[in-house]
């Protein structure tokens, strides 16, 4: 096998550009009613009905997403955990067989520039990732580049492999009607191989909607059967097209991060509270940024929740104050469906950090109340 052997792709437009790409699912969204917007260089459903509605019924039901647009790429090789190593933060050797980890990719100075789901492989020979779409070409381009050093292969399997996932109370309940998968058994932050109208298909149970579900990872030519099958077989469990809009109030409710909010070439993942997904055992890239920044005690900033019972909703970009000082920005707002309430992430300084702190967001020069809060805003029972 070739040092740095990579199997290419045609190359996607960059963000930005007019070309947007489409999940083989678009028009079947537009049948549906979606509206449809520019998403990180791709077509994507932003709501078919409300996003408060459609949150309400992941919370209660379950959703349907199409996915399609997030970034898939095999790793595979004779020094594929050594090159992984090296790549991000986690340390995938401590990764069973058939499990999955959070993980970071950061530049030399330690900053962030994606989460990642590392996915191991099922017979240990290989590994899977999943990547945001907005990133995908600056994380392909990183990947490429170190693969030099490693005998590995990076494999872009995005335009081979369709990718829906499907959240909610009832989501175990009706996939297992599709799959010949024991999903009993399947551990959270774990995948299997399973078939799906007699194909087989990989299932994982992850999510980002703070609720229990599985993502299906399709071969692309029956994306839109599985898809198909997955509204058929919900209908009475109450299952729903749900679009992007909902896909982030929910994410925001369970405390997870979204690149370009919480997380983006500005931050670290100490700041972030993601250092549990930080693994000091192996030479990461960025891990001597880290180091430093422990030693000097931080950047002096921290990310927090908030929730504010004012009539204005907390939005990205909005200064944080307190006596009358600025302390933070805000980098998510949502009304909650779940809570009732205004919710927001943001970082602010760490002497203002300590949950019940009463701050203040400011719209338009108006100042608005608001209080720290421990995250994430939405546990569910399990």
């Amino acid at each position: 096998m070739a040092r740095g052997r990579q199997i290419c792709k045609l190359q996607r437009p960059t963000l930005g550009s007019e070309i947007m790409r489409e999940t083989v699912l678009k028009d079947v969204h537009a049948a549906l009613g979606a509206r449809l917007v520019p998403f990180a260089g791709w077509t994507m459903p932003v709501q078919y009905r409300g996003i408060l509605d459609e949150a309400r019924t992941v919370r209660a039901a379950a959703g349907l997403f199409d996915l399609g647009h997030m970034g898939r790429v095999r790793i595979n090789g004779r020094q594929a955990t050594e090159y992984l190593q090296r790549l991000q933060t986690n340390d995938v050797t401590q990764i069973p067989a058939g499990r999955i980890r959070y993980s970071m990719i950061l530049n030399d100075e330690g900053i962030t520039q994606d989460d990642i789901l590392v996915y191991r492989n099922l017979k240990n020979d290989g590994f899977f990732l999943v990547i945001n779409a907005g990133n995908a070409d600056r994380d392909l381009a990183i990947m490429r580049a170190l693969a030099k050093d490693f005998d590995v292969v990076v494999d872009d399997q995005t335009d081979a492999l369709g990718m829906i996932a499907i959240q909610g109370p009832r989501s175990q309940d009706i996939t297992q009607q599709l799959t010949n998968a024991d999903l009993s058994s399947l551990k959270y932050y774990a995948w299997t191989i399973g078939t799906v109208l007699g194909v087989p298909m990989e299932i994982s149970r992850t999510g980002y909607t703070g609720e229990d579900g599985f993502e299906i990872y399709i071969p692309q030519q029956h994306t839109r059967a599985v898809w198909d099958a997955f509204m058929a077989a919900g209908k009475s469990h109450g299952l729903m097209p749900t679009g992007l809009g909902a896909r982030d109030t929910l994410r925001h409710e369970a405390g997870m991060p979204l690149y370009g909010h919480e997380i983006n070439e500005t931050t670290n993942p100490l700041e972030a509270g993601l250092d549990w997904a930080v693994k000091f055992t192996h030479d990461f890239v960025g891990r001597a940024a880290l180091e430093r920044l422990l030693a000097s005690g931080g950047t002096g900033r921290r990310l927090v929740g908030l929730t504010s019972n004012s009539k204005r909703c907390p939005r990205q970009g909005y200064e944080i104050k307190a006596n009358g000082q600025k302390i933070g920005q805000v980098c998510s707002g949502n009304i909650s469906p779940t809570l009732d309430t205004n919710i927001a992430t943001a970082y602010v300084r760490t002497e203002f950090a300590t949950p019940g702190t009463k701050l203040e967001f400011l719209v338009k020069d108006k100042a608005e109340p608001c209080t720290v809060t421990a995250l994430p805003f939405y546990k569910r029972q399990r």
